[in-house]
């Protein structure tokens, strides 16, 4: 039933254009992407917020559940996102083999990000086990098929390397200006001293943001195309690749030194990230400025928002003059001078925002261009062993993604409680009391701009050795020769 329901015609995507088009930039992937996204991106920045500040769980268990917690519900996560690789690897439809994954994940996501909020006000027990529930539904099954499934689209959408580049951007800009604006300006000036800690606010406003998702991720559905997938046609190139062991992928992939380097990268650019974000809300309201004041992290926010719209009109230009490697390279030297400024001078308002300024700038090649540079060395593989390893090669990016989000948000917490954070409070008279001792500040300071300095610089000495750009046109013209015949290793 569920194939003949795939076959029907209503579910064909609405692109059949050889190359890529106008609306497939700009439905498939700058606003298609956006909801899903966008419910990440929130979740991200507010959902330890909404454990620690609204739910209390910084005591539970003496604050040992929201370190543990998180770890251990990542590599659930972890699991399924090698199970999704290996189930993506192995579809066959004619609509692709991401694509109706994409397709799964839009009610999904809208049902399980409803959850998330909705916690009973029942006993602490009651409350810790619909958590664990929710999270993991969420995380490790729904945002996982979603995840998956959207990440692959630009290295599926063609091999020609300049229109790759230009869905990077355009999928990098949902991602960052369209998300950006909402949690970086929206949620902090007017959301978040709306919602404050009453729950029932909180549910309402991520109940909206869930059921967004829903229609915007089925615009991503049908306004994507697979054609590096569709090359194949169902010929026997389709019957060999199918026959390729998970063995030999995972072989392909952990003996290519360029697929090893773009994962260390990414795990020492998420371990960073991650703990930036995470700490970003607790650094606005107890060390830059006050408790949920309105100002502060849309200052912070602005600042970075900045030059990302800068980027979309100049990074693209910068990486097909100085290629994708070195125009992120010279950036992450920016990145590290501006984060050192910032760690420097964690209460200036004026010169804390003026290393912002910096680090930001140097973050637009990382944020446009990575995907890019991803299907290179998808491509690379390909040339080098005969078959492509897109789906386990994303499951594994995608299981260091959710496992250094669940050991840094687990070490984070573990920060916060071993320095001595107290959730704020209501006092006799009514008042809000939200205020940290010098120690819990450094804390946060650290884990916003310190472990970013040291980051930057780890990544400009890794980079130096990602060439993987340099022939990858004329390894694709062998690619294109095996397929038609010409061309036997």
């Amino acid at each position: 039933m569920a194939s003949d329901i795939l076959r029907s015609g209503v579910w064909n995507s609405r692109i059949a254009a050889p190359d890529t088009t106008g609306k497939e930039k700009w439905l498939g992937y700058l606003l298609g992407p956006a909801g899903a996204l966008l419910l990440n991106a929130v979740l991200s920045s507010y959902l330890n917020v909404y454990y620690t500040d609204v739910l209390g769980l910084t005591t539970v268990g003496g604050g040992v559940f929201l370190v543990l917690f998180p770890i251990i519900s990542k590599i659930i996560d972890a699991i399924t996102n090698i199970l999704m690789g290996y189930l993506i690897d192995r579809t066959r439809s004619r609509h692709g083999k991401a694509r109706p994954w994409l397709l799964l994940s839009a009610p999904l996501l809208a049902i399980t990000g409803i959850l998330l909020f909705t916690v009973p006000d029942a006993s602490t027990t009651v409350q810790v086990i619909w958590v664990i529930l929710s999270y993991n539904l969420f995380y490790s099954f729904a945002y996982t098929i979603f995840s998956m499934s959207h990440n692959l689209m630009v290295p599926l959408s063609t091999r020609n390397t300049l229109q790759r580049g230009q869905l990077s951007v355009f999928n990098q800009i949902s991602n960052i200006m369209i998300t950006g604006i909402i949690v970086a300006l929206i949620f902090p000036m007017l959301v978040m001293p709306m919602i404050g800690v009453d729950q029932n606010r909180w549910i309402l406003v991520m109940s909206i943001i869930s059921i967004l998702a829903l229609p915007l991720t089925l615009l991503e559905y049908y306004y994507t195309k697979e054609r590096i997938t569709e090359e194949s046609g169902g010929s026997a190139t389709e019957d060999a690749q199918a026959k390729v062991s998970y063995k030999a992928q995972l072989k392909a992939i952990f003996t290519d030194r360029y697929m090893l380097l773009i994962f260390g990268y990414f795990l020492i650019w998420i371990i960073g990230v991650s703990l930036k974000n995470l700490s970003l809300v607790y650094y606005s309201n107890y060390v830059l400025g006050t408790y949920n004041d309105g100002i502060t992290q849309m200052l912070i926010s602005v600042i970075g928002g900045i030059p990302m719209g800068i980027g979309i009109f100049i990074v693209w230009p910068l990486a097909k003059r100085f290629g994708k490697r070195n125009l992120t390279l010279y950036g992450f030297v920016l990145m590290a001078v501006g984060s050192a400024i910032c760690w420097m001078f964690p209460k200036d308002m004026t010169i804390f925002l003026a290393g912002q300024f910096i680090k930001n700038i140097g973050g637009l090649p990382c944020a446009y261009v990575f995907m890019a540079l991803f299907a290179d060395t998808l491509d690379h593989v390909e040339w080098k062993v005969g078959f492509r390893v897109d789906g386990i090669a994303m499951s594994v990016y995608n299981t260091i993604s959710v496992a250094m989000i669940g050991v840094t948000t687990g070490i984070f917490n573990g920060m916060l409680s071993a320095s001595g954070y107290v959730a704020p409070y209501y006092d006799a008279s009514g008042e809000l009391i939200a205020i940290q001792s010098s120690n819990v500040q450094s804390t946060i300071t650290f884990a916003f701009v310190g472990l970013e300095t040291i980051t930057s610089i780890v990544l400009v000495i890794l980079l130096a050795f990602l060439n993987v750009e340099r022939d990858i046109d004329q390894k694709q013209q062998v690619i294109k020769a095996r397929k038609e015949g010409r061309f036997h290793a």
